[in-house]
C-alpha cells in the first residue's frame, strides 16, 4: 500500500490545485448560459476553445512527458535547459506560422465574424506552452506550494476578468455611461472577454513562474535533444490523435450537420454545454494524470510496480464510477437550474451527458493503461492506437452527426474511447503485463450503469418531481459507497484514515 499512499499524497498536493483551477474554469464556462441568452451566440467561442487544446499538443510535442522520462537517468539541469531552449524556439516558430496562415484559418473554422479571436488564441497558446516545463519542474522537484499558487492564481485572474467585463461592467455602464470604466470597456467584444480573461490568467501565471524561466541557461545538448525527440515524436502523434478524438465533433459540427447556419450554431452551443457537464469526470482524470505520470515513472523500478499499477487502476475506476453517478443522477438539478435561472433552451440534450461521461471514463482508463508503452519506450503503439481511434472518430462523426446530431457525436466519442481502451489493454498485457482486476472493474462499471438506469426508471414511473429525483439519487450514491466499502473492506481498512471505522464496524 505504500505506493498507493504516495500517489494519494501526490494527488492531494498536485491534483487538488489542478481540480481547483479546472473547477473554477469549469464554473466560469458553466456560467455561459447565465451570461449569454442563446446557445448559438457561443458557437464561435466554442470553435476557438476547440482549436486551443489541439494546438497546445502541437506546440508542446510531448516535452512534459519526456522531461519526466529522461530525468530518471540524465542530469536534470542539462535536460531542463535543452528542452526549454527547444520549446521556446519552437513556440516562436509555430506562433509565427499560425500568424501567417491566420486568414485561411479564419475561413476554415468559420470565424469570419470574429477574426480577432485567433489573435488572442495564438497568444494564449504561446504563453501556456512557455509555462509547460516550469510547471513540470515544480512537480519533479516536489514544490507543491508554488505549483498550487501558480495554478490557482492564474485561473482566479481569468475568472475575475471575465466576471468584471461580462457580468458586472455591462449593467453598471448602462446606468453610468460616463464612468471611468467606459474608457477600457468595449461592448462590441462581448463574449470575447472570455478569451481576454484567459490571456490575462496565462500572463499572470507566466509572471509567477518567471524565476523558473530566468533559471533557463541557453545550453543546448544536441545528442540529448535527438534522443528526447525519438522518444517524444510518437507522443506527438498520440497527442494530436487524442485531440482529434476529443475536439473533432465540435470542430466539424457546423460543416456536417444538415441544418440552416443559425440552427447549426444553436446545436453546437448545446453540444458544447453537454460536453461541459461530462467534463466533471474529465477534471478528476486530469488531476489524477498530474500526479500519476511522474509517479508511474518513479515506481517503474520497484519490484511490485505492476501490482501497484493494478491497485491504482482499481481505485481510479471506483472514483470514476462515483463521479459518473454524481453526474447522471443529478442531471435533473442541472436541468432545473438552466430552466429557472438561464434560458430553457440550454436544458436541451441533457440525456446525452451520461453517454459522454461514460466515454470519458473509458478515456481515463486508457490514460491509466498507457503506462505500458511509456515505460517500455514503445510509444509507436500508442500512436497507432490513437490514429486508429482518430479514424473511428472521423468516420463516425461524418456518418452519425447528420442523422442523430449531437447524440451522434456522443456515440462517436463513446465508441472511439472504448476501442482505444480495449486495444491498449490487449497490447499492454502482451508487452508489459499488469494484473488488473478486469472482472471486478467491469462489474463496477456495469453496476453504475444499472443504478443510473434504475434512477431513470423510478423517477419516470413513480414521480417526476425534482425532490424525488434528488432523494433517489442520494440513496443510490450511498448504496454505491456502502457496496464498494463492503467489497474493498480488506484494502480500505489498511488506509489509516479509514482503519478506525472498519475496526468499529467489525465490533
Amino acid at each position: 500500500m505504500s505506493g498507493i499512499k504516495k500517489l494519494v499524497g501526490q494527488t492531494l498536493w498536485y491534483g487538488i490545485p489542478t481540480i481547483a483551477s479546472r473547477f473554477l474554469g469549469y464554473l466560469m464556462n458553466m456560467a455561459l448560459p447565465f451570461f449569454i441568452a442563446l446557445p448559438e451566440k457561443t458557437a464561435d467561442l466554442v470553435q476557438v476553445y476547440t482549436l486551443i487544446p489541439f494546438f497546445n499538443v502541437l506546440f508542446s510535442y510531448g516535452m512534459e512527458t519526456a522531461y519526466f522520462r529522461f530525468s530518471q537517468n540524465n542530469d536534470r539541469e542539462k535536460l531542463y535547459n535543452t528542452l526549454s531552449v527547444s520549446l521556446i524556439c519552437s513556440t516562436l516558430l509555430f506562433s509565427a506560422i499560425l500568424w501567417l496562415v491566420k486568414e485561411p484559418l479564419v475561413g476554415a473554422v468559420d470565424l469570419g465574424k470574429h477574426p480577432e479571436y485567433l489573435n488572442w488564441m495564438i497568444a494564449i497558446i504561446a504563453i501556456d506552452n512557455l509555462n509547460t516545463l516550469p510547471f513540470a519542474r515544480l512537480r519533479q522537484e516536489n514544490r507543491p506550494k508554488k505549483y498550487a499558487f501558480a495554478r490557482i492564481a492564474g485561473i482566479l485572474v481569468n475568472l475575475f476578468t471575465v466576471i468584471l467585463f461580462i457580468g458586472i461592467l455591462p449593467a453598471y455602464l448602462k446606468k453610468n455611461p460616463d464612468s471611468f470604466f467606459s474608457n477600457f470597456y468595449t461592448p462590441d467584444l462581448g463574449i470575447g472577454y472570455y478569451l481576454i480573461g484567459n490571456l490575462c490568467g496565462s500572463l499572470f501565471t507566466l509572471l509567477i513562474l518567471s524565476k523558473e524561466l530566468r533559471a533557463i541557461k541557453w545550453n543546448f545538448s544536441l545528442p540529448l535533444w535527438k534522443e528526447v525527440m525519438r522518444y517524444s515524436a510518437p507522443l506527438l502523434i498520440v497527442g494530436l490523435g487524442g485531440m482529434v478524438n476529443d475536439v473533432l465533433s465540435r470542430l466539424i459540427y457546423r460543416h456536417v450537420v444538415d441544418l440552416p447556419p443559425q440552427q447549426a450554431d444553436h446545436e453546437l452551443g448545446i453540444f458544447a454545454n453537454i460536453f461541459r457537464l461530462a467534463l466533471l469526470i474529465t477534471i478528476m482524470i486530469q488531476a489524477f494524470r498530474m500526479a500519476a505520470e511522474p509517479f508511474f515513472f518513479n515506481q517503474s523500478k520497484s519490484e511490485n510496480a505492476q501490482k501497484t499499477y493494478a491497485r491504482v487502476m482499481k481505485f481510479f475506476v471506483i472514483a470514476c464510477c462515483f463521479m459518473f453517478l454524481c453526474v447522471g443522477v443529478f442531471l435533473d438539478v442541472f436541468k432545473w437550474i438552466f430552466i429557472h435561472f438561464a434560458n430553457p433552451r440550454w436544458a436541451e440534450g441533457l440525456e446525452v451527458v451520461p453517454l459522454l461521461a461514460l466515454g470519458n471514463i473509458f478515456l481515463g482508463i486508457y490514460y491509466n493503461l498507457s503506462v505500458w508503452y511509456k515505460l517500455t519506450d514503445k510509444n509507436k503503439y500508442g500512436a497507432l492506437i490513437t490514429i486508429a481511434g482518430a479514424v473511428i472518430t472521423i468516420v463516425l462523426n461524418i456518418l452519425l452527426i447528420p442523422r442523430f446530431h449531437y447524440a451522434g457525436a456522443a456515440f462517436a466519442t463513446f465508441f472511439c474511447y472504448f476501442f482505444m481502451m480495449v486495444s491498449s489493454y490487449k497490447l499492454g498485457q502482451k508487452f508489459y503485463p499488469v494484473p488488473y482486476a478486469v472482472k471486478k472493474l467491469t462489474a463496477y462499471l456495469v453496476l453504475v450503469i444499472l443504478l443510473y438506469g434504475l434512477h431513470l426508471g423510478l423517477v419516470a414511473i413513480i414521480s417526476g418531481q425534482l425532490w424525488f429525483s434528488i432523494l433517489i439519487g442520494v440513496m443510490i450514491l450511498f448504496f454505491f459507497i456502502w457496496f464498494v466499502g463492503k467489497i474493498e473492506a480488506r484494502e480500505l481498512s489498511r488506509i489509516p484514515a479509514l482503519a478506525r471505522f472498519y475496526k468499529k464496524a467489525g465490533r
